[in-house]
């Protein structure tokens, strides 16, 4: 009976000596193993030595480590930094002061990607957003609702929610998670859905970025063609009124001339000039407005009378 206890003691001493804890981080990342060595241990991976710790001071004796492993003397801790897929393995370490040999699994994964948010289709009552990720390896999407978990997929590398209208108002996330970091989106679904449900509703129509763009742009395209040929019609009035003030001014200017009357009978007696000197005092001098049409004739009555 004590044998059987004896064995069964060592068994369970044995098993809890090949216990080994998780730990997982992200490429490019760091872990750092939480049991300290404080004066003299080692740290193995896959049972090969890496490092050693003799008299306070640290040795790198894995070339594939080498300044990528690091110790702190005030905590006695490892930290393996600038970590590689392939660093994925068993590290132990050993504390010869303490007798004791704990081991770790790490698993790294690569860095989880950033989750952007789409609108896949909206109604006159709900909203349907799209959450999508680059494909990852071991990426978990998952779709919250203050801490609750509303949708979640493992495999897919999109995943849609439906929220109705009478809930927009709650807290939403995307999350994208592996085992070893997380990252989320945050979202509104007012300001994300809301409008385009009033206009759905109204109208009919999928008021979407596109369409208001291209109805902005046609209304901005008339209000300048209107402008221009506002502009236009108004320079051409102006150019005509002063030209038409210009014409009116013209026929308003008043030339005044001598005007003497002259006896063409007496001419016609070849006396060129038979109006004594003394008679000339006597002459009376008439002002008048002249004008073309009246000239013209004047001229012709007189070349008329000068022929007869």
């Amino acid at each position: 009976m004590e044998l059987k206890i004896l064995v069964i003691l060592i068994v369970m001493s044995s098993s809890a000596a090949q216990e080994v804890k998780n730990l997982t981080s992200t490429e490019g990342g760091s872990i750092t193993l939480p049991d300290p060595i404080l004066k003299l241990g080692f740290l193995l991976y896959g049972g090969s030595n890496v490092a050693l710790v003799i008299n306070s001071e640290i040795s790198v004796v894995d070339e594939r480590f080498r300044n990528r492993v690091f110790w702190d003397k005030n905590t006695g801790l490892f930290t393996i930094r600038g970590l590689q897929r392939n660093d994925s393995g068993i590290y132990s370490v050993d504390s010869k002061t303490k007798g004791v040999l704990t081991s770790y699994r790490l698993t790294v994964y690569e860095s989880v990607p950033e989750p952007g948010v789409n609108r896949s289709s909206v109604s006159a009552e709900s909203c349907t957003l799209l959450c999508f990720v680059k494909k990852s390896e071991a990426t978990t999407l998952s779709w919250y609702r203050g801490e609750e978990i509303l949708n979640q997929s493992r495999t897919a590398a999109s995943l849609p929610l439906t929220v109705h209208k009478h809930n927009f108002s709650s807290s939403y996330r995307c999350e994208a998670a592996n085992p070893a970091e997380n990252k989320s989106f945050p979202v509104n679904f007012t300001t994300s859905c809301s409008e385009n449900i009033i206009n759905h509703s109204r109208s009919g129509f999928d008021w979407s970025l596109p369409l208001v763009v291209g109805i902005v742009a046609s209304v901005l395209c008339f209000v300048i063609f209107i402008i221009l040929t506002a502009r236009y019609c108004m320079t051409k009035r102006r150019k005509t009124d002063r030209h038409s003030e210009g014409s009116v001014n013209r026929e308003e200017e008043v030339l005044y001339a001598d005007v003497t009357i002259i006896d063409y009978r007496a001419r016609q007696g070849n006396t060129p000039d038979s109006t004594p000197v003394t008679d000339r005092a006597n002459l009376t001098t008439v002002y008048d407005k002249l004008e073309v049409h009246r000239m013209a004739q004047t001229n012709a009555d007189i070349v008329q009378s000068m022929t007869t």
